[in-house]
């Protein structure tokens, strides 16, 4: 089964465009949701992913970035899909993991995001390190 979803902003005027392209692409069923990239629930993202639970479904997006909030929750979206045997298809970037080489795909993705956050937390270790102390009491000063 092919299951659409797409997430627009509050400020889309027309999402008959992406409804469309889902509609076009053979989705069985499909999900659109209106609101802020802010908002924390989606429940009709929730919806979406219940339905997608058999091996050989697929869950279909427009943008890959209607899908998740981060690279981060991509793959973390893309390996809960990947353990159900579900598979994602992205129409507007031509992404599919139906195939071994497009998986793979994803896999270098998480291999970069990992990376980041390896970057990211070492680029903050020497604030840490270098910042004030409270627990210590601070060293005499000698004066010359």
């Amino acid at each position: 089964m092919r299951i659409g979803y797409d997430r627009g902003l509050h400020r889309d005027q027309h999402p008959e465009a992406q409804r469309d392209a889902l509609t076009a692409a053979g989705c069985d069923r499909s999900s659109w949701i209106r609101l802020r990239a802010s908002w924390p629930a989606r429940p009709e993202l929730d919806k979406a992913l219940l339905s997608a639970n058999r091996t050989g479904d697929q869950l279909v997006i427009t943008k890959l970035d209607r899908l998740g909030r981060s690279l981060a929750h991509l793959i973390e979206l893309s390996a809960t899909l990947q353990a159900r045997g579900v598979d994602l298809v992205v129409l507007d970037q031509g992404i599919d993991t139906t195939t071994a080489l497009r998986r793979m795909f994803f896999h270098i993705l998480g291999a970069i995001a990992e990376f980041e956050h390896a970057l990211m937390s070492h680029h903050g270790r020497p604030g840490r390190c270098a910042g004030p102390r409270p627990h210590r009491r601070a060293k005499a000063q000698t004066w010359a």
